[in-house]
């Protein structure tokens, strides 16, 4: 199997979502069959980048995880772009038979078999903000897909009130899923330094909508790579 890879770096700490702080490796796939308005991923979507991206066998991707992690398990993260575009199922079974935990962020456009052999699957439909349109139908088809993966959340960004109100929605159609949002980050360009003012104004925004109406559901959570990094790549 060869895959498409835009790069792989690492160990760093998950930025977001339920594994916040976790030191991890990053395995970003190459390919997207979206185009968020505000996605701070071209590098791994677009097909203009193509020229960048790596073909690696499972083998090749999976010895580059191993060097930067030093052999010591720990939790690679699959993210994208979205890589449920393609088959990582090889490169999950080459690290679970070393005592690695995988992770898989996705939009859930598209059902894969070895979403059942994750860890955590982190479940991120996108908003109206991000001018796509979710298929509910396929979103289902990820969670039937995923039975047998012990930790399946769902990843909402926020942008606006029209997000926060949709976000409540797919709350109530998924009570059993546990929830987490996050303020939108509208600065994605890495050679700009991000204004961390704004960045908190609008985690204070969020913070206090969801307890000013009472929705003690979700947990809101920070970009914490961004509040560090900024939009820099590779960390």
């Amino acid at each position: 199997m060869t895959l498409r890879i835009a790069e792989i770096f690492g160990p760093t700490i998950q930025g977001e979502g339920a594994l916040i702080g976790e030191p991890t490796v990053f395995i970003r796939a190459g390919g997207c069959d979206y185009r968020c308005s505000w996605c701070d991923s071209m590098h791994a979507v677009d097909s203009a980048y193509r020229h960048a991206w790596t073909p690696l066998s499972d083998n090749a991707v999976w010895d580059q995880v191993r060097d930067l992690s030093g052999g010591r398990p720990l939790t690679v993260s699959i993210s994208g772009g979205n890589p449920a575009i393609q088959d990582f199922s090889g490169v999950i079974a080459l690290g679970k038979a070393e005592g690695y935990r995988f992770a898989c962020e996705t939009q859930g456009s598209i059902a894969k078999p070895w979403f059942a052999e994750l860890d955590t699957l982190v479940l991120s439909p996108k908003p109206p903000s991000s001018g796509e349109t979710v298929d509910w139908a396929a979103f289902e088809n990820c969670l039937t897909a995923a039975k047998g993966c012990r930790n399946i959340v769902l990843k909402i960004v926020i942008f606006d009130d029209a997000d926060y109100a949709w976000a409540q929605q797919v709350a109530k159609n998924h009570p059993d899923l546990p929830l987490y949002l996050q303020p939108g980050n509208p600065e994605v360009d890495p050679n700009q330094p991000v204004d961390l003012q704004v960045t908190t104004d609008r985690l204070l925004w969020l913070i206090e909508k969801v307890t000013g109406d009472g929705w003690f559901t979700p947990r809101v959570l920070p970009q914490l790579h961004v509040l560090v990094w900024g939009n820099k790549r590779g960390v």
